[in-house]
């Protein structure tokens, strides 16, 4: 692609370089705009002989066709794009689910001259209709070449449906504590789970004074392995420690610890384990809480059938500060 002032009579056809405006600054034609003989016409009538135009090589791709084949190409099921305009196209989602990112794949589409791509967070929970990526050519064509580059990232896109689940909710704590533990954990969690298309179908409240009341609550575990797709604990105190109650009970009925702790905040005190390929969330206390913590991050995908690892919670100490905490003020200084 060449750019150059060109006669009036040679630009029909050709891409124009720049805005053109009138006496009275308005804008007359648009840059990217093909000149036709009308608009020959019109600028000749303010006073121009020459327009600055774009000149595309006979190997190089108009941007719109350029953008519509690459997202057509990286964008998988349950994606659909957008026409083509200005060298744009959005990717959209078209159900509940997952938007999942190839990091490397889209790294190295971005490192292709004149191709750019900006997308959500991989793993990102969106609901149908939702914008997920957006792909624009910068230039007002790239070659044949590149676009052939471009055009082997497949995979870069993918989407997960959310499928409708059933979850059981086991609350632990004092008796007495009872009706004020369940209306706060349930409260903050059905409407979490009801936007995942899933149901809190069951809560339990198991009284935890003590660990002899570890066997009660590996018995409620176990019952609602049988029952749901995902069960949560929760209760007034946060598991405290990888050999703390919770933790036991779910070893005491054959469950294994995936990991606890996580570097994520709000949310530290994450207990992560699984029974029978049910997965098991320790919710610490922030649960409760409507702003988003560590529950936002590791239900989308459990419930979309990930099998989360240890590696994987560490991997979200990169972006786990969630919430701006106010900064101590700074002590003065001594000196002077």
């Amino acid at each position: 692609m060449q750019f150059g002032s060109v006669p009036l009579s040679e630009a029909i056809g050709h891409i124009l370089g720049h805005n053109v405006t009138g006496e009275d600054g308005r804008r007359v034609l648009r840059k990217g705009h093909v000149v036709t003989e009308e608009d020959v016409e019109k600028v000749r009538k303010i006073g121009r002989s020459t327009l600055y135009v774009a000149q595309l090589d006979p190997t190089d791709i108009p941007e719109d066709e350029a953008a519509r084949q690459i997202a057509a190409s990286i964008s998988g099921d349950h994606l659909h794009c957008s026409k083509g305009a200005t060298g744009r196209v959005n990717i959209y989602s078209d159900a509940l689910g997952l938007v999942r990112v190839d990091v490397t794949q889209l790294f190295a589409l971005n490192q292709l001259s004149g191709v750019t791509l900006a997308t959500l967070p991989t793993n990102t929970a969106v609901d149908n209709g939702k914008m997920v990526a957006t792909l624009k050519i910068i230039p007002y064509s790239i070659s044949a070449e590149t676009l052939h580059a471009a055009l082997q990232y497949a995979n870069l896109l993918t989407f997960t449906p959310l499928p409708k689940r059933s979850v059981g909710l086991i609350l632990s704590g004092y008796p007495n504590a009872k009706e004020r533990i369940v209306r706060s954990f349930e409260n903050a969690l059905r409407p979490r789970l009801a936007a995942l298309n899933a149901t809190l179908a069951a809560t339990n409240f198991v009284p935890l004074e003590d660990e002899a009341d570890e066997a009660v609550m590996a018995t409620a575990i176990a019952d609602f392995t049988h029952q749901h797709d995902l069960i949560i604990l929760a209760g007034e105190t946060a598991i405290q420690d990888r050999h703390d109650i919770a933790p036991r009970a779910i070893e005491r009925m054959g469950g294994t610890i995936e990991s606890f702790g996580a570097p994520v905040d709000p949310g530290n005190l994450l207990l992560l384990a699984y029974a029978d390929q049910i997965p098991i969330v320790g919710a610490p206390g922030c649960a409760r809480s409507p702003k988003d913590n560590i529950v936002d991050i590791v239900l989308p995908r459990l419930l979309a059938g990930d099998h989360l690892t240890q590696n994987a919670m560490i991997e979200y100490a990169h972006g786990g500060l969630l919430e701006d905490v106010p900064e101590r003020p700074l002590p003065r200084s001594r000196i002077g």
